[in-house]
């Protein structure tokens, strides 16, 4: 599957020393990798969002109801 992009990309890079083709290499895994995980959060974050809002306004009348109370962090 080489799309018009992909090949472009590797035309550009058969131009440059094997070095430095192992940089862009290297470079893209990493965003790849980057790009991949963020895709993750969004999908766990669109799969969670109504229960975190859901959390977030009970929180919110708890507040206002005055039955918060402040974490103690050292207790976590």
């Amino acid at each position: 599957m080489n799309s018009p992009a992909i090949t472009t990309v590797m035309k550009m890079m058969e131009t440059l020393p094997p070095n430095i083709q192992e940089q862009i290499v290297d470079h893209l895994q990493e965003y790849l990798a980057d790009l991949n995980d963020e895709q993750k959060w969004q999908a766990s974050f669109a799969r969670t969002e109504s229960s975190l809002i859901a959390a977030a306004k009970k929180a919110k009348q708890e507040i206002a109801a005055g039955q918060a109370q402040p974490m103690d962090y050292d207790q976590l």
